[in-house]
């Protein structure tokens, strides 16, 4: 019987508390791999790790999620910390472009969501703005610290999250900042009303996708059910799965509040 292909989520690196506990831990909000699996895909974490480990790692995989998160180092984009940038996270900026580069290597499925979809970005010598409020002049992307909220993107026509998501949807929404010049090989999917960049694809790779919303807390299920069917097909190079055909559908509408979660 065919197995589910294996999805390897990236995450935190932070320090926790639960129950009597106060330690240092990997994690990741649960929504990221529910929806994995609610559209026939096996999730399993990435937590950081030596950049040199990262090829066995992905070599094991059928797919790539690099989850959202912190703000990338600006010297990764050769640019001077603007004073709302957080601080660098070297160990999980390093283990992720080692990650994302194994993946596009083996050209395996890769989705970036929020953070990981600048990553995508700068891996390919793009750049970014570090806070989008000075750029947009409002803070629409990112209103209520430790909450998702809500606004509309339209994706663009020929493009394969077009095809996923024609017209204009609105999504989950926690960010401050955002793709600023694009990097080589890649084309934009989708902008939001004031033009922010939403949406990014590679013209290299077999699928090679980044939005700039949440797809694990939004309706918009299609982004990821596409990871988890690419990652089953027989066109990969790595060891290909039949994945699952479930759908996972949570209700959103315009200014809605979603539930707290880390962005």
């Amino acid at each position: 019987m065919p197995q589910p292909p294996l999805i390897g989520l990236t995450t935190y690196l932070a320090h926790a508390q639960w129950g009597e506990w106060d330690l240092p831990a990997a994690v990741l909000p649960a929504a990221y791999a529910d929806c994995v699996r609610a559209v026939g895909g096996r999730a399993v974490l990435l937590p950081p790790d030596a950049p040199e480990a990262a090829a066995d790692v992905v070599e094991r995989l059928d797919a790539i999620l690099l989850a959202g998160g912190e703000d990338l180092d600006p010297a990764l984009y050769g640019a001077v910390p603007h004073p709302r940038t957080g601080p660098p996270v070297r160990e999980r900026d390093a283990w992720e472009r080692a990650v994302l580069t194994a993946g596009l290597a083996r050209d395996i499925p890769v989705l970036g969501v929020c953070r990981g979809m600048q990553l995508m970005n700068v891996h390919e010598g793009g750049t970014l703005i570090q806070h989008l409020p000075d750029r947009v002049g409002h803070d629409g992307h990112n209103p209520h610290r430790g909450h998702f909220c809500s606004h509309a993107v339209t994706t663009v026509p020929g493009t394969r999250v077009g095809a996923l998501l024609p017209g204009t949807h609105h999504v989950a929404t926690h960010h401050h900042q955002a793709v600023d010049r694009l990097g080589a090989g890649l084309v934009v999917a989708a902008r939001a009303a004031d033009g922010t960049v939403e949406a990014i694809e590679s013209t290299r790779h077999r699928f090679a996708v980044g939005v700039q919303w949440h797809p694990e807390m939004g309706d918009d299920a299609p982004v990821v059910r596409a990871l988890v069917a690419a990652a089953g097909s027989a066109g990969g190079t790595g060891p290909a799965r039949t994945a699952g055909r479930n759908t996972r559908t949570v209700r959103n509408a315009p200014g809605r509040t979603f539930p707290a979660q880390v962005p």
